[in-house]
């Protein structure tokens, strides 16, 4: 049996599930020859799980039981930083590439709960480093839109198999950006959660005090599906909020401030005036648009990066190839560890793992990451005044879309991408991404994105906002 998937959503599945015109093992039969035939070509996938026709047998007897929920049979990607228990989770790294699960994380026991089918795990950039998944141990992910360009990253590979039809869902995480740039890229719906709605449990820590696990689906009701069903409290992580701190309602006409003195260099001119069309849908919709200024964002990409690198550094010393993962011997013990650290980790970790150990040591701590812990704050105090008169702020996903491989090789050009990204994940707000009108560029159609932030817990906003510019 034939399915036609481009169209199908998890919405539409579960329905067609349940009434029972195609089985979940058809269902997913179908999408894994969408990757037999996609997926050696864009290298969104490193792994896929030889037990998905299993789960998905085992789905159909729930539904045939008149059972399941929403996510029942609904063929979904993991990012290779979530733990499955009894799977490899490499974080896309020589230094994790035979470590096996010993666990599920949350957002993955939850799934297993719904009967959702895990078909593989995705390609990523080493440990959560990057904005391309140029920085896998296992090759780069290719743009389905343009193979000659980035998915982005670091859920390149999520982000890419939506896009190309080789999942209907996919989950990732966002440390700056990381679900919200590939969604960009790739032309899927991204969103990244209030920090502490979702689980951290069971995640690669990249950066412990930005990374939330979000989905990239096809639709923004797709997001929402997925948001619901792994996001609440959990014992396991302390720093996941209660549900009653959950925004449940939304205003059917919102004011929606665009900081436009952040685009005064930098974003394409496409990309700009793809922004300015999806505004006025807004505004068209009856929704009051404002212009606001975010005194402090200038200092954004500085401060993230400071955080991000002295928080890596501290998260990634437990690889040393004595407790898990690589070894390589040296001369001693301390050779043990170096060599094992230089033979595990690429070259961008090693550089974040460097600079994070420089701005911790003893003599440039209250300089670097003492004062950006400092800005870090009032930052988040110009998005928190901003939201006294604003219901969400809109800017540009990325200033530009998917770029060639190797166009970025100066670190800093990389991170300058970032821009638009970053202060949702400093100030702890949910942020989505949504497809606006493509540009054109060298002859390639380009998908780019819209960015909506809201307060915290204000993700049903988001999802009012989003299903508007999707019409």
């Amino acid at each position: 049996m034939t399915i036609e998937t481009k169209q199908l959503t998890v919405a539409r599945a579960a329905k067609a599930l349940k009434a029972r015109e195609f089985s979940a093992v058809e269902l997913t039969e179908q999408f894994l020859e969408n990757i037999t035939a996609e997926n050696p070509n864009l290298n969104a996938y490193l792994e896929i799980f030889e037990d998905s026709l299993e789960q998905a047998k085992h789905a159909d007897e729930i539904l045939g039981r008149g059972e399941g929920g929403v996510l029942t049979g609904i063929p979904i990607a993991v990012k290779d930083n979530i733990l499955i228990e009894g799977k490899i989770a490499s974080a896309a790294s020589k230094m994790l590439e035979n470590y096996r699960a010993a666990y599920d994380a949350t957002v993955i026991r939850k799934l297993k709960e719904q009967g959702a089918v895990f078909l593989g795990r995705t390609n990523m950039d080493e440990f959560a480093m990057g904005g391309s998944t140029e920085n896998s141990a296992f090759g780069a992910t290719k743009n389905p839109h343009d193979t000659e360009r980035v998915a982005g990253g670091t859920s390149g590979g999520s982000a890419a198999a939506v896009a190309a039809d080789m999942t209907l869902a996919a989950l990732g995480s966002d440390t700056g950006g990381s679900v919200r740039q590939p969604a960009s890229f790739c032309g899927v719906v991204g969103l990244k959660p209030t920090y502490g709605a979702v689980s951290r449990f069971g995640l690669i820590a990249t950066v412990s005090s930005f990374d939330q696990i979000g989905p990239l689906t096809k639709t923004v009701e797709d997001a929402g599906l997925m948001f619901g069903l792994i996001s609440g409290i959990d014992p396991k992580d302390s720093t996941t909020l209660l549900d009653e701190s959950r925004q449940t309602s939304e205003k059917e006409k919102m004011t929606v401030g665009i900081p436009r003195h952040l685009f005064k260099e930098g974003v394409d001119a496409g990309v700009l005036q793809a922004f300015e069309k999806m505004a006025k849908k807004l505004s068209d919709r009856g929704h009051r648009i404002v212009d606001i200024e975010l005194p402090s964002i200038s200092y954004a990409l500085s401060c993230y990066y400071v955080i991000n690198f002295a928080e890596i550094s501290s998260n990634l010393a437990r690889f040393d190839g004595v407790r898990y993962g690589l070894h390589v011997d040296g001369i001693d013990l301390l050779g043990d560890y170096t060599k094992t650290r230089g033979a595990g980790f690429g070259t961008e970790v090693r550089r974040r793992i460097l600079l994070g150990t420089y701005v911790l040591s003893a003599g440039y701590y209250d300089a670097y990451y003492g004062k950006a812990n400092t800005v870090r704050q009032r930052i988040t105090n110009d998005f928190l005044d901003a939201f006294k008169t604003v219901d969400c702020i809109a800017t540009p996903t990325t200033p530009f879309p998917a770029f060639r491989f190797g166009e970025k090789n100066d670190p800093l050009a990389m991170y300058a991408a970032d821009i638009f990204t970053v202060p949702a994940n400093l100030t702890g707000m949910p942020a989505l991404s949504v497809p606006m009108d493509p540009v054109v560029r060298d002859g390639a159609t380009l998908p780019v994105g819209f960015q909506l932030t809201a307060p915290h817990r204000g993700e049903p906003a988001l999802f009012h906002l989003g299903k508007i510019l999707e019409i």
